[in-house]
Protein backbone atom coordinates (compact mmCIF):
# COMPACT_ATOMS: atom_id res chain seq x y z
CA UNK A 1 0.00 0.00 0.00
CA UNK A 2 1.04 3.59 -0.47
CA UNK A 3 -0.48 6.99 0.13
CA UNK A 4 -3.21 8.56 -2.22
CA UNK A 5 -0.88 11.20 -3.18
CA UNK A 6 1.81 9.11 -4.69
CA UNK A 7 2.96 9.97 -8.28
CA UNK A 8 2.73 13.64 -7.16
CA UNK A 9 5.82 15.78 -7.30
CA UNK A 10 5.14 19.30 -5.18
CA UNK A 11 7.79 22.07 -5.37
CA UNK A 12 7.54 23.66 -1.80
CA UNK A 13 8.64 27.21 -1.75
CA UNK A 14 7.69 28.03 1.29
CA UNK A 15 9.12 28.73 4.54
CA UNK A 16 8.26 29.49 8.40
CA UNK A 17 5.07 27.62 8.96
CA UNK A 18 2.02 28.15 6.74
CA UNK A 19 3.19 27.05 3.37
CA UNK A 20 5.80 24.30 4.97
CA UNK A 21 2.52 23.14 6.90
CA UNK A 22 0.79 22.46 3.61
CA UNK A 23 4.05 21.28 1.73
CA UNK A 24 4.40 18.88 4.84
CA UNK A 25 0.55 17.08 4.71
CA UNK A 26 0.99 16.61 1.16
CA UNK A 27 4.26 14.86 2.18
CA UNK A 28 2.25 12.71 4.79
CA UNK A 29 -0.22 11.63 2.43
CA UNK A 30 2.53 10.52 -0.19
CA UNK A 31 3.47 13.12 -2.60
CA UNK A 32 7.59 13.94 -3.20
CA UNK A 33 8.33 17.07 -1.79
CA UNK A 34 10.77 19.11 -2.76
CA UNK A 35 12.39 21.97 -0.43
CA UNK A 36 13.55 24.60 -2.62
CA UNK A 37 15.60 27.00 -0.38
CA UNK A 38 18.21 30.07 -0.28
CA UNK A 39 21.32 28.89 -0.17
CA UNK A 40 22.48 31.24 2.70
CA UNK A 41 20.91 30.06 5.37
CA UNK A 42 17.93 28.41 4.27
CA UNK A 43 14.76 28.62 5.36
CA UNK A 44 14.75 30.99 8.60
CA UNK A 45 13.36 28.56 10.83
CA UNK A 46 16.17 26.37 10.95
CA UNK A 47 17.64 28.81 13.21
CA UNK A 48 14.52 28.53 15.87
CA UNK A 49 15.36 26.24 19.14
CA UNK A 50 14.81 24.26 21.00
CA UNK A 51 17.23 22.07 19.51
CA UNK A 52 17.54 18.61 19.38
CA UNK A 53 21.13 16.85 18.34
CA UNK A 54 21.69 20.10 16.24
CA UNK A 55 18.29 20.16 14.88
CA UNK A 56 15.71 22.68 15.37
CA UNK A 57 12.48 20.82 16.65
CA UNK A 58 10.43 23.67 15.51
CA UNK A 59 11.65 22.99 11.91
CA UNK A 60 11.12 19.21 12.04
CA UNK A 61 7.70 20.10 13.18
CA UNK A 62 6.42 21.35 9.95
CA UNK A 63 9.62 19.67 7.27
CA UNK A 64 10.05 15.90 8.01
CA UNK A 65 9.72 13.69 5.43
CA UNK A 66 11.05 16.46 2.67
CA UNK A 67 13.94 17.17 0.38
CA UNK A 68 16.01 20.02 0.40
CA UNK A 69 17.42 22.03 -2.48
CA UNK A 70 19.36 24.83 -2.29
CA UNK A 71 18.69 27.93 -5.04
CA UNK A 72 18.94 31.29 -5.23
CA UNK A 73 15.91 32.16 -6.89
CA UNK A 74 16.97 35.78 -7.39
CA UNK A 75 19.58 35.17 -9.73
CA UNK A 76 18.76 34.38 -13.86
CA UNK A 77 20.10 30.68 -13.47
CA UNK A 78 18.22 29.92 -10.43
CA UNK A 79 14.46 31.43 -11.72
CA UNK A 80 15.84 29.00 -15.15
CA UNK A 81 16.02 25.83 -12.79
CA UNK A 82 12.80 26.34 -11.04
CA UNK A 83 10.91 26.85 -14.21
CA UNK A 84 12.58 23.67 -15.62
CA UNK A 85 11.99 21.88 -11.98
CA UNK A 86 8.26 22.99 -12.33
CA UNK A 87 8.10 20.81 -15.96
CA UNK A 88 8.53 18.10 -13.61
CA UNK A 89 6.45 19.07 -10.68
CA UNK A 90 2.91 18.90 -10.17
CA UNK A 91 2.19 21.30 -7.39
CA UNK A 92 4.45 24.21 -6.56
CA UNK A 93 3.74 26.31 -3.00
CA UNK A 94 5.08 29.52 -2.19
CA UNK A 95 4.28 31.72 1.07
CA UNK A 96 6.27 35.31 -0.74
CA UNK A 97 4.89 38.85 -0.12
CA UNK A 98 3.25 39.02 -3.57
CA UNK A 99 4.66 40.23 -6.29
CA UNK A 100 8.21 38.44 -5.05
CA UNK A 101 7.59 35.40 -7.65
CA UNK A 102 6.53 37.99 -10.32
CA UNK A 103 9.84 39.99 -9.59
CA UNK A 104 11.69 36.94 -9.89
CA UNK A 105 9.99 36.30 -13.26
CA UNK A 106 8.30 33.23 -11.86
CA UNK A 107 4.61 34.41 -11.57
CA UNK A 108 1.92 32.01 -11.74
CA UNK A 109 0.53 33.53 -15.24
CA UNK A 110 3.86 32.75 -16.45
CA UNK A 111 4.64 29.33 -15.43
CA UNK A 112 0.78 28.25 -15.91
CA UNK A 113 1.42 29.33 -19.48
CA UNK A 114 4.85 27.51 -19.91
CA UNK A 115 3.06 24.45 -17.49
CA UNK A 116 -0.50 24.18 -17.75
CA UNK A 117 -1.23 21.50 -15.51
CA UNK A 118 0.82 22.93 -12.72
CA UNK A 119 -1.30 23.63 -9.80
CA UNK A 120 0.34 26.90 -8.06
CA UNK A 121 -0.53 27.64 -4.70
CA UNK A 122 0.39 31.04 -2.96
CA UNK A 123 -0.59 31.60 0.38
CA UNK A 124 -0.05 35.15 2.19
CA UNK A 125 -1.69 37.65 4.86
CA UNK A 126 -4.10 38.84 2.83
CA UNK A 127 -4.61 37.00 -0.51
CA UNK A 128 -3.64 38.76 -4.04
CA UNK A 129 -5.89 41.12 -4.39
CA UNK A 130 -7.46 43.87 -1.98
CA UNK A 131 -5.88 47.19 -0.42
CA UNK A 132 -3.69 45.15 1.81
CA UNK A 133 -2.61 42.25 -0.28
CA UNK A 134 1.02 43.80 -0.63
CA UNK A 135 1.71 44.34 3.41
CA UNK A 136 3.46 41.10 5.00
CA UNK A 137 1.69 39.39 7.69
CA UNK A 138 2.54 36.94 10.71
CA UNK A 139 0.14 34.74 12.75
CA UNK A 140 -0.39 37.13 15.46
CA UNK A 141 -1.26 40.26 12.63
CA UNK A 142 -3.98 37.87 11.02
CA UNK A 143 -5.49 36.90 14.23
CA UNK A 144 -6.14 39.77 15.33
CA UNK A 145 -7.13 41.66 12.11
CA UNK A 146 -9.50 38.79 11.51
CA UNK A 147 -11.34 38.90 15.18
CA UNK A 148 -10.21 35.72 16.99
CA UNK A 149 -8.27 37.40 19.11
CA UNK A 150 -10.69 39.84 20.51
CA UNK A 151 -13.21 36.91 21.25
CA UNK A 152 -10.26 34.93 23.08
CA UNK A 153 -9.74 35.61 26.70
CA UNK A 154 -12.08 36.52 30.21
CA UNK A 155 -14.65 38.95 29.99
CA UNK A 156 -12.94 42.49 30.36
CA UNK A 157 -9.43 41.50 29.93
CA UNK A 158 -6.97 42.28 27.73
CA UNK A 159 -6.87 40.18 23.69
CA UNK A 160 -5.43 36.93 24.13
CA UNK A 161 -3.54 35.00 21.30
CA UNK A 162 -4.48 31.33 21.39
CA UNK A 163 -2.15 28.71 22.18
CA UNK A 164 -1.41 27.75 19.02
CA UNK A 165 -0.51 29.27 15.72
CA UNK A 166 -4.17 28.98 14.68
CA UNK A 167 -3.82 31.64 11.62
CA UNK A 168 -0.76 29.88 9.74
CA UNK A 169 -1.93 26.26 10.71
CA UNK A 170 -5.83 27.22 9.30
CA UNK A 171 -4.01 29.51 5.79
CA UNK A 172 -2.00 25.94 5.78
CA UNK A 173 -5.22 23.41 6.11
CA UNK A 174 -6.59 24.75 3.37
CA UNK A 175 -4.00 25.69 1.26
CA UNK A 176 -4.01 21.88 1.41
CA UNK A 177 -7.94 21.31 0.84
CA UNK A 178 -7.80 23.89 -2.33
CA UNK A 179 -4.38 22.23 -4.28
CA UNK A 180 -6.26 18.60 -3.53
CA UNK A 181 -9.55 19.87 -4.91
CA UNK A 182 -7.40 21.42 -7.83
CA UNK A 183 -6.01 18.02 -8.52
CA UNK A 184 -9.27 16.04 -8.39
CA UNK A 185 -10.00 19.00 -11.17
CA UNK A 186 -7.20 18.33 -13.37
CA UNK A 187 -8.07 15.32 -13.54
CA UNK A 188 -11.21 15.68 -15.55
CA UNK A 189 -9.96 18.58 -17.74
CA UNK A 190 -6.12 18.09 -17.55
CA UNK A 191 -5.70 21.90 -16.64
CA UNK A 192 -3.92 23.11 -13.93
CA UNK A 193 -4.78 26.52 -12.13
CA UNK A 194 -3.72 29.16 -9.62
CA UNK A 195 -4.70 28.64 -5.92
CA UNK A 196 -4.75 31.89 -4.30
CA UNK A 197 -4.76 31.82 -0.15
CA UNK A 198 -5.23 34.71 2.12
CA UNK A 199 -4.41 34.14 6.02
CA UNK A 200 -7.05 37.00 6.65
CA UNK A 201 -9.90 35.02 4.85
CA UNK A 202 -8.91 32.02 6.70
CA UNK A 203 -9.31 33.27 10.40
CA UNK A 204 -12.97 34.90 9.02
CA UNK A 205 -13.78 31.33 7.62
CA UNK A 206 -12.78 29.59 10.77
CA UNK A 207 -15.21 31.81 13.14
CA UNK A 208 -18.11 29.68 13.32
CA UNK A 209 -20.53 31.89 15.07
CA UNK A 210 -18.91 35.24 16.13
CA UNK A 211 -19.72 36.86 12.74
CA UNK A 212 -23.10 34.88 11.99
CA UNK A 213 -24.37 36.32 15.73
CA UNK A 214 -23.39 39.74 14.83
CA UNK A 215 -24.99 39.76 11.41
CA UNK A 216 -28.06 38.10 13.19
CA UNK A 217 -28.14 40.38 16.45
CA UNK A 218 -25.94 43.32 15.94
CA UNK A 219 -24.17 42.82 19.18
CA UNK A 220 -20.45 42.55 18.97
CA UNK A 221 -18.95 39.25 20.53
CA UNK A 222 -16.51 39.25 23.41
CA UNK A 223 -14.51 37.17 25.13
CA UNK A 224 -16.29 34.88 27.49
CA UNK A 225 -13.10 32.92 28.33
CA UNK A 226 -13.41 29.33 28.13
CA UNK A 227 -17.61 29.67 28.07
CA UNK A 228 -19.71 28.57 24.59
CA UNK A 229 -22.10 31.72 23.48
CA UNK A 230 -24.88 29.40 23.31
CA UNK A 231 -25.01 26.36 25.44
CA UNK A 232 -24.54 26.22 29.45
CA UNK A 233 -22.75 24.84 31.06
CA UNK A 234 -20.31 24.27 28.46
CA UNK A 235 -16.68 25.58 29.64
CA UNK A 236 -13.63 24.83 32.41
CA UNK A 237 -14.38 24.32 36.16
CA UNK A 238 -11.92 23.91 38.99
CA UNK A 239 -11.98 20.81 40.67
CA UNK A 240 -10.81 20.41 44.22
CA UNK A 241 -6.89 19.32 42.40
CA UNK A 242 -7.37 20.94 38.86
CA UNK A 243 -9.19 21.30 36.17
CA UNK A 244 -11.86 19.61 33.83
CA UNK A 245 -13.98 20.59 31.01
CA UNK A 246 -17.60 19.37 30.74
CA UNK A 247 -20.29 20.03 27.95
CA UNK A 248 -24.00 19.86 27.72
CA UNK A 249 -25.29 20.76 24.47
CA UNK A 250 -29.50 21.04 23.14
CA UNK A 251 -30.50 17.27 21.71
CA UNK A 252 -32.86 14.51 21.83
CA UNK A 253 -32.17 14.23 26.05
CA UNK A 254 -31.95 17.17 28.23
CA UNK A 255 -28.61 16.32 30.24
CA UNK A 256 -29.21 19.24 32.62
CA UNK A 257 -31.27 16.73 35.13
CA UNK A 258 -28.39 14.48 35.05
CA UNK A 259 -25.46 17.15 35.43
CA UNK A 260 -27.52 18.76 38.29
CA UNK A 261 -28.11 15.16 39.83
CA UNK A 262 -24.71 14.53 39.81
CA UNK A 263 -23.16 17.96 40.83
CA UNK A 264 -25.52 17.16 44.00
CA UNK A 265 -27.66 20.51 43.22
CA UNK A 266 -31.00 18.88 42.44
CA UNK A 267 -32.88 22.44 43.51
CA UNK A 268 -31.38 23.97 39.95
CA UNK A 269 -33.33 21.45 37.75
CA UNK A 270 -36.46 23.06 37.86
CA UNK A 271 -35.39 26.66 38.33
CA UNK A 272 -37.35 28.55 35.89
CA UNK A 273 -34.32 30.56 34.85
CA UNK A 274 -32.35 27.33 33.81
CA UNK A 275 -35.16 25.83 31.84
CA UNK A 276 -32.40 25.18 28.26
CA UNK A 277 -28.81 26.09 27.43
CA UNK A 278 -29.79 29.56 26.06
CA UNK A 279 -31.62 30.05 29.17
CA UNK A 280 -28.49 29.21 31.65
CA UNK A 281 -26.35 31.12 28.92
CA UNK A 282 -28.65 34.55 29.60
CA UNK A 283 -28.64 34.41 33.36
CA UNK A 284 -25.31 32.78 33.54
CA UNK A 285 -24.03 34.97 36.29
CA UNK A 286 -26.50 34.21 38.37
CA UNK A 287 -25.86 30.60 37.67
CA UNK A 288 -22.11 30.84 37.76
CA UNK A 289 -21.34 30.79 41.61
CA UNK A 290 -23.80 28.19 42.33
CA UNK A 291 -21.76 25.43 39.64
CA UNK A 292 -18.25 26.78 40.58
CA UNK A 293 -18.71 26.17 44.66
CA UNK A 294 -20.59 22.51 43.58
CA UNK A 295 -17.37 21.39 40.96
CA UNK A 296 -14.59 22.80 43.95
CA UNK A 297 -15.70 19.91 46.37
CA UNK A 298 -14.58 16.88 44.08
CA UNK A 299 -11.14 15.81 42.11
CA UNK A 300 -10.95 15.82 38.78
CA UNK A 301 -10.87 12.13 38.42
CA UNK A 302 -13.94 11.67 40.86
CA UNK A 303 -15.79 14.00 38.72
CA UNK A 304 -14.48 12.69 35.57
CA UNK A 305 -15.94 9.25 36.85
CA UNK A 306 -19.20 10.47 37.84
CA UNK A 307 -19.82 12.41 34.63
CA UNK A 308 -19.10 10.04 32.40
CA UNK A 309 -20.86 7.52 34.32
CA UNK A 310 -24.24 8.86 32.94
CA UNK A 311 -22.68 9.75 29.71
CA UNK A 312 -21.83 13.68 30.36
CA UNK A 313 -19.23 14.66 27.55
CA UNK A 314 -16.37 15.70 30.00
CA UNK A 315 -12.13 15.33 30.00
CA UNK A 316 -9.10 16.65 31.99
CA UNK A 317 -7.02 19.70 31.29
CA UNK A 318 -4.02 18.16 30.51
CA UNK A 319 -0.55 19.67 30.36
CA UNK A 320 1.34 19.08 27.34
CA UNK A 321 2.98 16.30 29.36
CA UNK A 322 0.36 14.87 29.98
CA UNK A 323 -1.43 14.84 26.14
CA UNK A 324 1.75 12.93 25.12
CA UNK A 325 1.26 10.26 27.33
CA UNK A 326 -2.24 9.54 27.00
CA UNK A 327 -3.40 5.93 26.49
CA UNK A 328 -5.73 7.33 23.54
CA UNK A 329 -2.93 9.20 22.09
CA UNK A 330 -0.60 6.09 21.95
CA UNK A 331 -3.77 4.15 20.77
CA UNK A 332 -3.72 6.55 17.88
CA UNK A 333 -0.12 6.42 17.27
CA UNK A 334 -0.27 10.44 17.29
CA UNK A 335 3.24 9.94 18.38
CA UNK A 336 5.82 8.31 16.68
CA UNK A 337 9.63 8.66 15.59
CA UNK A 338 11.76 9.58 12.71
CA UNK A 339 15.31 8.65 11.96
CA UNK A 340 17.34 11.99 12.08
CA UNK A 341 20.39 11.25 9.33
CA UNK A 342 22.47 11.11 13.08
CA UNK A 343 20.62 7.57 12.84
CA UNK A 344 19.12 8.99 16.31
CA UNK A 345 15.46 8.27 16.72
CA UNK A 346 13.31 12.02 17.11
CA UNK A 347 10.06 12.30 18.39
CA UNK A 348 7.16 13.93 15.81
CA UNK A 349 3.47 14.52 15.75
CA UNK A 350 2.17 12.12 13.62
CA UNK A 351 -0.71 12.99 10.72
CA UNK A 352 -4.16 12.54 12.11
CA UNK A 353 -6.01 11.22 8.71
CA UNK A 354 -6.36 7.46 8.86
CA UNK A 355 -7.57 6.05 5.87
CA UNK A 356 -8.54 2.53 5.53
CA UNK A 357 -6.54 1.39 2.75
CA UNK A 358 -3.91 3.97 1.38
CA UNK A 359 -0.83 3.95 4.46
CA UNK A 360 0.20 7.13 5.53
CA UNK A 361 3.96 6.66 6.06
CA UNK A 362 6.14 9.71 7.83
CA UNK A 363 9.09 10.04 5.44
CA UNK A 364 12.00 10.86 8.20
CA UNK A 365 13.21 13.35 9.80
CA UNK A 366 13.50 17.00 8.25
CA UNK A 367 16.06 17.33 6.13
CA UNK A 368 19.82 18.82 5.83
CA UNK A 369 20.28 22.31 4.18
CA UNK A 370 20.99 21.38 0.69
CA UNK A 371 21.70 17.97 1.03
CA UNK A 372 19.76 16.75 -1.81
CA UNK A 373 20.68 19.57 -4.20
CA UNK A 374 23.07 17.28 -6.52
CA UNK A 375 20.73 14.25 -6.43
CA UNK A 376 17.45 16.45 -7.64
CA UNK A 377 19.34 18.70 -10.26
CA UNK A 378 21.92 15.22 -11.83
CA UNK A 379 18.35 12.75 -11.97
CA UNK A 380 15.78 14.92 -12.59
CA UNK A 381 16.92 17.72 -14.89
CA UNK A 382 19.67 15.31 -16.12
CA UNK A 383 22.78 18.27 -15.30
CA UNK A 384 26.28 16.97 -15.04
CA UNK A 385 28.05 16.94 -11.77
CA UNK A 386 30.03 19.26 -13.39
CA UNK A 387 27.60 22.08 -13.87
CA UNK A 388 26.35 21.66 -10.75
CA UNK A 389 29.36 22.09 -9.39
CA UNK A 390 29.81 25.40 -11.60
CA UNK A 391 26.40 26.63 -10.40
CA UNK A 392 27.16 26.31 -6.88
CA UNK A 393 30.91 28.17 -7.11
CA UNK A 394 28.58 30.94 -8.86
CA UNK A 395 26.46 31.44 -5.52
CA UNK A 396 23.53 29.78 -7.47
CA UNK A 397 23.08 26.74 -5.30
Amino acid sequence: MTGPLTGITVLDLTRILAGPFCTMTLGDLGADVLKVEHPDGGDPARGNGPFIDGYSSYFLSVNRGKQSVTIDLSTPQGADLIRALVKKADVLVENFVPGTMERFGLGHTDLLKESPSLIFCSISGFGQTGPYSVLPALDIIVQGMGGIMSITGEPDGPPVRPGTSIGDIAAGLYATVGILSALHERGTSGKGQYVDIGMLDCQLAIQEGALSRYFATGEVPGPIGTRHPIFTPFQAFEASDGWLVLAIVGGRIDQWPLFCATIDRLDLIDHPNYKDGWARTENYRELAPDLDDALKKRSVADWIGRFRAVEIACGPINRIDQVAADPQVEARHMIVDVAAPSGKNLKVVNNPVKLSRSRLELGGSSPDLGADTKRILTTMLELTEPEVEALRDEGVL
